[in-house]
């Protein structure tokens, strides 16, 4: 069943939860900043406030009693330098008074008992300080100390009773300050907790919803997964949680099933396969049966066909050599086809078993020099050569790595094809020459014969293919074809070049050796760096060497190189 998708996100939820903690987070910390402005201010009642006026208050008393005391000094000397500390304490007091009244802008009560301060004190003065002074400076001390009674020290008691509500208030407000002061800190620490009861409250929440939201939604994914890798590929994922994990399960369903799908190609592919493999083997074993069978053919074909064959050829030509002209012309003709018939099977078979022999019975590679070969082979084809009047020619060929016989073989068919293949009333010209194409020898064979339509151009190496009749032009069709077999062992490729102007030539390529890849690419090199010399190499040119009728070929070909070339040698029958 297919779960529902709906609901919240997970994203959804997380900044929804953030959110709200964000917003009582920033309302604590905002009230905390608030209450800490407010502790700040209230600090700073009690410390550059209530704190000076308290002490100034108490100086302000200091300073009248050292007026109360100069003018009871003064009444009983006389002196004026007793007056000194009246003097002075006047000064300081109004310096004290003027000081505290820049501190009572929030205290307006203690501003009223400084008030009440300096009328007590001024009314002192007035009625008790100034008269001592004048009647001590005009009628002695005398008279002086006769004015400081009991009603003089009622009002500088009044005056210090003044003084000590000033201090009672200025305390009071202290106290007061103070108080504020435990309040608005009380407050701070209580906001301070209860930010961290939200943080933990929120935290705790957090990883609530996590375990639910996201944690056992993704353990049961991941067991349902791991049913799914260990081989249960039918078990269905389904997934509960936030719709994020619930696509997401419907996503791994879809891989899973889409696994599954593979698997079952993989395995029907597989059961193909299996199929295939033992078609195929049964098949190898009946090639291998085949090539046995065909085995004991060519020993057969080999031994046991060839003599009877030799007797019927042997005793067609006694009859043809014996009664020839004897009989009657039919008969003569009855003979010839017989003994023509007998010389085509033995051709075909020797054929036959040169076919099924290249590749199967081998002597190894060996480094081979071409020039030699051609040697040999102008050897074997001396008698055609004669016959048609054929000039064979061959120019800087290399040596390479392969099976001399076969390789052999391989020139030989090309050429007698070229001697085969002439046009009538043309000498023959057959030319065999090889150039270096990246890591491979381009070897062609070329004449001026009848030449190749391009539409057979393939054709013609074809087992049995022939483009003429057997009157025209004999043989048994497998010359080619022994020539791709031979080119194809050896690593390389047959074709026939129809754009040449005239006649047929025959191109295959076979592996070069790696010291003469080197060399060229050396060579290749050199001539780069030399800017400007055009001077064509020794190599270059292509030398005809003639050789005389009659002379031994295969000594030729087995001479050493000259001026750095492998060997160069023309065949001329005329």
């Amino acid at each position: 069943m297919k779960p529902v998708v709906g609901g919240w996100s997970l994203r959804r939820r997380v900044i929804t939860l953030l959110a709200v903690v964000g917003a009582l987070l920033i309302g604590l910390a905002a009230a905390e900043a608030a209450v800490a402005a407010r502790n700040r201010t209230q600090i700073d009642a009690v410390l550059n406030q209530t704190g000076p006026l308290r002490v100034q208050s108490q100086e302000l008393l200091n300073a009248l009693l050292d007026q109360e005391t100069a003018i009871r000094g003064y009444a009983v000397s006389g002196d004026q330098a007793d007056l000194n500390p009246y003097r002075e304490g006047l000064e300081q007091e109004k310096t004290v008074v003027a000081s505290m009244r820049k501190l009572l802008d929030d205290y307006p009560q203690i501003g009223q008992e400084l008030r009440m301060v300096e009328e007590q004190t001024a009314q002192w003065r007035q009625s008790v300080a100034a008269p001592v002074i004048t009647t001590t400076e005009q009628s002695g001390t005398s008279a002086g100390q006769a004015l400081i009674t009991e009603r003089a020290r009622q009002q500088f008691d009044q005056v210090r009773s003044a003084v000590n509500d000033l201090q009672e208030e200025i305390l009071d407000a202290r106290e007061q300050a103070a108080a504020n002061v435990r309040t608005s800190s009380n407050i701070l620490v209580v906001l301070l907790i209860v930010a961290a009861l939200v943080v933990v409250v929120a935290g705790t929440l957090l990883l609530l919803s996590l375990d639910r939201m996201v944690i056992r939604p993704l353990i049961g994914l991941a067991d349902q997964v791991r049913e799914v890798a260990e081989g249960d590929y039918q078990h269905g994922i389904a997934t509960t949680g936030p719709p994020e994990f619930v696509r997401l399960g419907e996503d791994v369903d879809a891989m899973r099933q889409k696994i599954a799908a593979d698997l079952a190609e993989v395995r029907a592919a597989r059961e193909r396969i299996e199929w295939v493999n033992n078609q195929l083997q049964k098949q190898a074993e009946e090639l291998t049966r085949s090539n046995r069978d065909l085995e004991q053919f060519a020993y057969v074909a080999s031994h046991d066909l060839q003599e009877p064959l030799r007797k019927v050829a042997s005793f067609c030509q006694l009859l043809q050599r014996r009664y020839a002209g004897q009989l009657d012309e039919r008969a003569d003709q009855y003979i010839a086809f017989a003994v023509d018939g007998a010389q085509r099977m033995q051709r075909l078979i020797n054929d036959l078993l040169a076919f099924s022999r290249i590749g199967r019975l081998t002597t190894g590679f060996t480094e081979v020099d071409l020039n030699k070969v051609m040697g040999d082979v102008a050897g074997q084809t001396e008698a055609a050569r004669q016959y048609a009047d054929a000039e064979l020619t061959w120019t800087g060929l290399p040596v390479i790595s392969g099976e001399e016989p076969l390789l052999t073989n391989l020139l030989a068919n090309l050429v007698s094809n070229s001697i085969k293949f002439r046009r009538p009333d043309v000498p023959s010209k057959v030319h065999v020459s090889a150039r270096l194409v990246g890591a491979e020898w381009e070897i062609t064979c070329q004449d001026n014969g009848i030449g190749i339509e391009p539409e057979f151009a393939d054709k013609i190496f074809v087992i049995f293919q022939r483009l003429h009749s057997k009157d025209a032009y004999p043989g048994t069709g497998i010359g080619l074809a022994i020539v791709k077999k031979i080119v194809e062992y050896h690593g390389g490729r047959v074709w026939v070049d129809t754009d040449v102007p005239e006649g047929t030539a025959i191109r295959f390529t076979l592996p070069a050796l790696p010291g003469d890849v080197a060399a060229a690419e050396a060579a290749d090199s050199s001539e780069g760096a030399d800017d400007g010399d055009s001077t064509p190499r020794p190599e270059a040119a292509a030398e005809l060497v003639e050789q005389p009728e009659g002379s031994d070929q295969p000594d030729r070909a087995d001479e050493g190189p000259r001026s750095g070339r492998t060997g160069d040698m023309r065949e001329t029958v005329g």
